[in-house]
């Protein structure tokens, strides 16, 4: 039936049901329970046939309530903060499937009112909202995210929202947009936060336009959370709390829990997920570091004496709550 099935997804999402040598991306809208949910399919040609993996994006879904993201109290004020600066730019890292979009979205729809002009460019624009201008990018036809930041620079935009910065070209647009009075959000693909800084100079930025344009750096991650119904806790031992490796204040009162595995959670002992982050804002002392063309070891000791978590304190601080076990804290963070 194998063929006939992915023929089937393929005449839903409007592909070419002849091609079977080229990798194709399309979308299905289905109705179901009264509401409407978009399924986004990619079809890839393998050695034994091709391979349909379709991502559902409900709406309803969708959390747009920064509180509920996940995020540390402390770090949420800094991030409310910067978001709501006049200009500059504010950067959400991460690899794929971290939330970084949801976390875009919950920002804007924060700043969102009938005096503000927002404007999105993304590919594909996966959630619609109200009140907010989103233009879906189509290399085939030459509107790349770069043409798109140009032509938003004439529309008179207060925020500007980029899907990825994937070039020196998009990198110098968005830079220059935040340095004229725009403030600009993007998202790039780095492991954490200091390190975005050299992504940025190495796609060609020079290092004192970065400095001086850079808000706030926020690397994240997704975890999947301990099923309530069947939390247990478990005794850990000295070498699991020193392969933690985390400031000792940090180890104070640790614990660890884990999901025996319920008919709730259908035996996998996790039920949920939320987001870990880590949040650094460019203070005087970073952008100096910058300016200096310090290396990301450097941009780290001074952010985590201004404060910062890294995303593995950030993990162990939720193991400690009870919130995601020490196998996802190994398995999301590196030390």
């Amino acid at each position: 039936y194998r063929a006939a099935i992915v023929s089937r997804i393929k005449i839903m999402s409007e592909l070419d049901i002849s091609e079977r040598r080229l990798p194709q991306d399309g979308r299905i809208k289905v109705k179901t329970a009264g509401r409407t949910v978009d399924l986004r399919v990619s079809v890839l040609p393998t050695i034994f046939g091709e391979k349909v993996v379709m991502r559902i994006l409900d709406p309803m879904a969708l959390r747009v309530d920064m509180t509920k993201l996940g995020f540390r109290p402390e770090d949420l004020k800094k991030f409310d903060e910067k978001i709501h600066s006049p200009f500059g730019i504010i950067l959400v890292t991460g690899p794929t499937g971290s939330g970084k979009t949801t976390t875009l979205y919950s920002a804007l729809q924060q700043l969102n009112s009938v005096d503000v002009n927002i404007m999105t460019a993304e590919d594909p624009v996966e959630f619609n909202f109200e009140g907010i201008n989103q233009v879906a990018v189509r290399s085939e036809i030459g509107l790349t995210f770069a043409s798109a930041l140009r032509s938003f620079l004439r529309q008179d935009p207060d925020i500007i929202m980029v899907g990825e910065i994937r070039d020196s070209e998009t990198a110098e647009i968005a830079i220059k947009a935040a340095l004229t009075g725009h403030l600009v959000f993007s998202t790039l693909h780095t492991n954490d936060a200091p390190s975005s800084v050299t992504r940025l100079i190495d796609m060609g930025v020079p290092y004192y336009l970065v400095a001086s344009a850079t808000k706030l750096i926020l690397a994240q991650r997704m975890a999947k959370k301990i099923c309530p119904n069947c939390k247990e806790e478990i005794n850990l031992t000295p070498e699991q709390v020193e392969s933690l490796r985390v400031p000792q204040e940090l180890l104070r009162n640790i614990r660890a829990f884990r999901g025996k595995g319920c008919k709730e959670c259908n035996n996998t002992g996790k039920a949920g997920r939320t987001g870990l982050f880590e949040v650094m804002p460019i203070s005087r002392d970073i952008e100096r570091a910058i300016l200096e063309q310090a290396p990301d070891s450097e941009l780290r000791k001074i952010a985590e004496a201004e404060g910062m978590y890294s995303l593995r304190m950030a993990a162990v601080e939720k193991m400690k709550q009870g919130i995601i076990s020490l196998e996802e804290v190994f398995a999301v963070t590196s030390a």
